[in-house]
């Protein structure tokens, strides 16, 4: 994953409000301080085990990693493990303590009333979920799951629960049909009727989510509110996973978004939305397993969406729109010892992969200050994901809508790049840093602002 300051400036420029972390990195943490971006950090599993034993522990943990962040960052939820029941089922007794343990260190800091404390379940947890009316959950974790309820109820929390149709449909055996898994339109006739209430489906989503809430209201627990913690779908997949491809990932997380974005709720509860963790921010490139495993992500490690998501119907654009890109190249008649002064902090500080520029290499030629310059401005602007103010260098650098490759020298942000320019560890100032951050930023505009909160689907960091 690129740097965390790198993170936190992606997750501002596609004004991304809310995030999910895997755990309670003190860089991220730190990077998302004063940014006014809702956090939910975790507890990991393999800490599980102590938190739930000792209240000490469980203090210590949220000292260390909620109060010495907090206010400065907008840390609004803790996830205490995850999927424990199905991924770790010999933790699950101390579950419930475990979360008791963290909100009360919460109490005693009294920060119980602005973070609320859960813990991420499976939806495999939950059995025969279709019709939902029916659904129930594995009974042999009944005794946990009241007193877990209980403990949600009390506080005012909410059940996390993660979603993934994709996963339903690979293991449904062609039972469920594609369409239904995207949210893409069904004729009636084709639509999920659950035979008890007579509610129409037409999607696994809601079907997966009005069962847990009919699994809860079988134990009795109809007000406990439901977060989807992860939903998602990959963009590439081996042989075996046809379906795991960039349209159909597209297609899933756009309807996804509009869905939830426009409130209609699920057929059991309508109008009341249910927030939505998007699984996930990056690709995980070096991750074990199938290579779907691998392709979750919105962004590539380098900051290049791998897609475009289509959320026009909702205002929203989450990803850089490469059909109509933009690029950073040097402006006309600009004075050449500022473009080479901009160059060489390009290619030094900015931690610009200059090498395409050395002879006989494909960006060589031409061999002009202006030329190596609008290749090394180019790439910083787009290892910068294109944010306002990235494209300045002192007054010599402009943004254009024409693609500036030549030849063999392809430009990152290019329709004909190969995407695999270098990742930076370069940082980008905040917006009201001062020059003296670095020459080459412009520090007196606004911020633009996308204009649509993002309030119910949020994004999750792994």
């Amino acid at each position: 994953m690129p740097d965390p300051t790198q993170v936190v400036a992606l997750l501002k420029t596609q004004n991304i409000g809310h995030v999910r972390l895997f755990g309670a990195d003190q860089g991220m943490l730190l990077a998302l301080a004063n940014s006014g971006i809702q956090v939910m950090v975790s507890v990991p599993n393999d800490q599980l085990l102590g938190i739930g034993q000792s209240n000490a522990t469980a203090a210590n943990w949220v000292a260390r990693n909620i109060v010495a962040h907090v206010p400065a960052t907008n840390i609004t939820a803790i996830a205490v493990g995850s999927e424990v029941l199905s991924a770790l089922p010999n933790a699950a007794p101390v579950l419930v303590s475990a979360m008791k343990f963290i909100h009360s260190a919460l109490v005693a800091s009294n920060l119980d009333s602005q973070i609320k404390v859960s813990t991420p379940h499976s939806s495999s947890i939950i059995l025969d979920s279709f019709p939902p009316s029916q659904a129930f959950f594995n009974r042999t974790w009944d005794p946990i799951m009241v007193t877990l309820l209980k403990f949600l109820q009390s506080t005012g929390s909410y059940f996390m629960l993660n979603v993934y149709p994709y996963y339903d449909y690979m293991q449904s055996d062609g039972f469920i049909a594609l369409d239904y898994a995207l949210f893409r339109p069904l004729l009636p006739n084709k639509e999920a009727v659950d035979r008890n209430t007579l509610l129409h489906y037409t999607n696994v989503f809601d079907a997966v989510v009005d069962a847990a809430y009919f699994a809860m209201s079988y134990l009795n627990f109809t007000n406990v509110p439901i977060v989807v913690t992860e939903s998602g779908w990959p963009s590439k997949g081996d042989s075996s996973e046809p379906q795991a491809t960039i349209d159909n990932a597209d297609t899933y997380n756009s309807n996804l978004i509009r869905h939830v974005l426009n409130n209609t709720g699920t057929p059991k509860r309508p109008g009341i939305p249910v927030s939505t963790y998007i699984y996930e921010l990056y690709n995980e490139d070096f991750r074990p397993g199938s290579v779907s495993e691998k392709n979750w992500g919105l962004f590539n490690a380098n900051g290049m969406p791998v897609y475009t998501l289509h959320l026009t119907d909702s205002g929203m654009v989450l990803a850089n729109d490469t059909t109509n890109q933009t690029y950073c190249v040097a402006k006309d008649g600009a004075d050449p010892k500022m473009l080479q002064a901009a160059l060489d902090w390009a290619c030094g500080p900015g931690k610009v992969d200059c090498s395409p520029l050395m002879q006989g290499q494909p960006c060589y030629e031409p061999d002009t200050v202006a030329a190596h310059a609008t290749y090394a401005f180019d790439t910083y602007y787009h290892q910068m994901v294109m944010a306002p103010g990235t494209c300045y260098f002192n007054g010599v650098a402009t943004v254009s809508t024409t693609d500036p490759s030549h030849g063999s020298c392809v430009f990152p942000g290019s329709a004909g790049t190969n995407g695999t320019f270098t990742s930076t560890t370069a940082l980008t100032p905040s917006s009201n840093s001062t020059s003296s951050d670095s020459p080459w930023h412009y520090h007196g505009g606004a911020l633009l602002i996308l204009g649509v909160l993002f309030s119910s689907t949020v994004l999750l960091l792994k």
